[in-house]
């Protein structure tokens, strides 16, 4: 059976009467959660859903969430998920574009998904705490074993954050999913089901959702929710739940650190943190193991690839600043722009991904399809270089490179060095146009609180440290960075201020 819902039923089975989920006071069982999705499922059926049909998941982290991918998964269809802070304009295109039937939607964010719905023939129910009202769905018997699927069906449908155009689906499949989960559970980080996962990624987000959910229904381990992140509020739930894997994102990891309660919480209870999406300041990485005496480990995947492509592994050393080592079922290899692949030690390539983990294509997109795996090895357009014991760093993005009078500079690096600097919280490096040298450095800081520092200082605390051609010409002083739905920093969202 490849169906991802059979993680539930498992589950289910051999773990009914433990928590799956928790959100503060409330907890599901996996009996229960199970027997919710099985009501979910027969409901759909009953209005109409037939096997491959999409069902657009519009929620933040609540019990609803996973009630209703697992229900729509053993009814046959196919999930949707997308951030709940999209607008009516934005939904319409997901819905047109996916053909979504049917959408499920959190009660504070209706009306843009109801307008939304009306424009496009999506049914639109409103989700209460465990799932759809009693009279939103038309009552079916419940469905409480998957179909039988083949491992090549799509099973979800992520929208790519549209960086270069419009947002495009990378259909996942069964396999696809349940293997990454799989193995994120049992290899990355060793999961029992006596383990407690802090749930503060998004679930609508690849890594939340693989990582987070699937990888602890895989194991019957218990998933904790935060609906929004907080780092006082992570702090209270790490300790309140006696938390033992913590997931988050660089960005995360760094409010925690400096949250005021930080000293006076008890993590004992962590043994291992999983930081992706953005590359992590190593000064982060090592100060948060420091204070709350635990391993991070760090790695690297995308949409495309269910996300988790290579990590830092318990089964051998950890390197900081790397991103690890492939994982079981994946290949990564470097090319460089004429295509040659790029060995140990010998420069920056791109990251090229083969696997049973990267995606079957984009939805309704050949071409573009045909472009992102030309041969089979999916293109990143992110640039590493490799180590003799198989370990990647990131450079940057393909697209971030600024070329400064034909010298090429990685705002990664300028970022490490800044993140070094005592006042300084977060850092986006990005270029600014200039006249005589193509493209200029420019960084915009936020600083830490009770702190300070003027822009010359951090240049000249920079240009110390790096290549003359490398520190930023451009420092300016902000109060926030503008973040993702995961708290990832939005770098091609920073503006240089005019003048």
């Amino acid at each position: 059976m490849s169906s991802l819902a059979q993680s539930v039923v498992r589950s289910a089975s051999t773990h009914g009467d433990r928590r799956a989920i928790v959100l503060d006071d409330a907890t599901l069982t996996w009996s229960e959660l199970h027997g919710l999705a099985a009501r979910v499922a027969g409901a759909l059926r009953a209005a109409g859903l037939a096997p491959g049909d999409r069902v657009a998941l519009i929620l933040p982290n609540v019990p609803a969430y996973p009630v209703l991918f697992y229900g729509t998964l053993l009814a046959g269809g196919v999930v949707v998920p997308l951030n709940p802070l999209l607008k009516e304009a934005e939904l319409e295109y997901f819905f047109s574009d996916s053909g979504a039937s049917f959408a499920f939607v959190w009660q504070d964010f209706a009306p843009a998904a109801q307008a939304a719905g009306a424009a496009t023939g999506t049914t639109v129910i409103v989700s209460g705490p465990v799932g759809p009202a009693a009279d939103a769905l038309p009552a079916g018997e419940p469905i409480a074993t998957p179909e039988d699927v083949a491992g090549d069906e799509t099973a979800v449908i992520l929208y790519t954050s549209g960086t270069t155009g419009k947002p495009k689906g990378a259909q996942l499949t069964h396999d696809n999913i349940r293997l990454n989960a799989q193995r994120s559970a049992e290899v990355i980080m060793e999961m029992t089901p006596d383990d407690v996962i802090m749930g503060c990624l998004p679930l609508f987000h690849v890594f939340g959702l693989t990582c987070g959910l699937i990888a602890a229904t895989t194991s019957g381990a218990t998933l904790t929710l935060v609906p929004r992140f907080d780092p006082e509020k992570a702090l209270e739930v790490v300790e309140r739940d006696r938390v033992t894997i913590f997931q988050g994102v660089p960005t995360m990891y760094a409010a925690m650190l400096h949250a005021k309660r930080a000293d006076s919480t008890d993590t004992s209870s962590l043994r291992a943190c999983v930081s992706g999406g953005s590359a992590m300041p190593v000064e982060v990485m090592s100060a948060f193991e420091e204070k709350f005496s635990c391993r991070i480990f760090e790695g690297y995947g995308l949409s495309e690839t269910s996300p988790v492509a290579s990590f830092n592994m318990p089964d051998g050393p950890t390197k900081p600043g790397t991103i690890g080592r492939t994982i079981p079922g994946c290949e990564m290899r470097l090319l460089d722009d004429s295509g040659a692949v790029v060995g140990p030690g010998e420069g920056v390539g791109e990251i090229v991904i083969r696997g049973d983990n990267v995606m079957k294509g984009y939805w309704n997109k050949p071409e573009e399809t045909k472009a992102a795996i030309p041969d089979g090895w999916f293109r990143t357009g992110d640039l590493a270089t490799v180590d003799d014991e198989g370990y990647y760093t990131i450079v940057d993005r393909k697209k971030d490179m600024i070329i400064r009078g034909g010298m090429n500079v990685y705002p990664r690096e300028v970022e490490e060095c800044l993140y070094t600097h005592p006042a300084v919280r977060e850092v986006a490096v990005v270029s600014v146009p200039d006249e005589l040298m193509g493209e200029e450095i420019g960084a915009a800081v936020g600083l830490k609180e009770e702190t300070s520092a003027t822009p010359e200082e951090l240049q000249q605390f920079v240009k110390e440290r790096l290549a003359a051609y490398k520190y930023p010409r451009h420092v300016w002083i902000v109060d926030e960075l503008p973040k993702g739905p995961t708290g990832k920093i939005l770098r091609r969202e920073v503006r240089a201020p005019q003048g």
